[in-house]
């Protein structure tokens, strides 16, 4: 199984840190946040793992290699000076990820699930990892029911932890999902993950698994300093 890491986030809301390092480059309790990622990702037998980037995007390879300190081999799937969301950038990453399921992590959160226990074979087009809701997201995302389906609607909520197990099939048709949203005409298509995961939801093709552990959305310096790295 490959993985792909979304890196690409310009950080704003961490300015000034993001003005110089990229968010998943931050040191979270000793090592890089994206760190935690891929020493994860070679403990369960991952050797290919894709990071896009583009914000600062030079300053990922002089810090990371090739991967091979970890046993992985790294591929780089530049988006251009502008990000292209996440869907936009898992689209764009296809190609490099080859034809099976793939995990997929946003590089900008920090979590301590057990990787392994997601499935490498998702019933349907996608399966999902939701955590309770954080005090910045009491709303929540999407309902996991106790079949283990994800839907959108519904109560009560989790909120997505930004790590799952996907097919390239879950594109398909990413058009009719995302309609005339802002970015779509462009070349390559910029476009978010979201509305394309709640069409396959729809259709009954997302499963999910709680995970009641460590997660954190690293979106702000606060939320930095509460995971042990930044003095207050």
């Amino acid at each position: 199984m490959k993985a792909l890491i979304f890196a690409a986030g310009r950080g704003e809301r961490m300015r000034p840190l993001t003005d110089t390092t990229p968010k998943p480059l931050l040191p979270v309790r000793g090592k890089p946040l994206i760190v935690w990622h891929l020493e994860r990702l070679a403990a369960i037998g991952v050797r290919e793992v894709v990071v896009n980037t583009s914000w600062l995007a030079e300053c990922f390879e002089p810090a990371l290699g090739d991967g091979a300190r970890w046993g992985l081999r790294l591929h780089w799937s530049y988006e251009g000076p502008e990000p292209l969301e996440t869907g936009g950038g898992m689209l764009a990453a296809l190609p490099r990820l080859g034809e099976g399921p793939f995990l997929g992590l946003n590089g900008d959160v920090w979590c301590d699930a057990d990787l392994a226990a997601l499935p490498r074979d998702p019933p349907g087009l996608a399966h999902l990892l939701l955590v309770d809701n954080p005090g910045h997201h009491p709303g929540g995302d999407f309902v996991l029911g106790a079949d283990g389906r994800v839907a959108a609607e519904g109560a009560p909520r989790l909120t997505f932890a930004g790590v799952g197990v996907y097919r390239a099939a879950l594109l398909d048709g990413w058009c009719s999902a995302v309609g005339d949203a802002p970015g779509v005409a462009l070349d390559p298509p910029r476009f978010k993950l979201a509305p394309v995961l709640r069409a396959a939801m729809a259709r009954g093709l997302v499963t999910g698994q709680r995970h009641a552990g460590e997660w954190t959305d690293v979106g702000t310096i606060e939320r930095l300093r509460q995971l042990g790295t930044y003095p207050a």
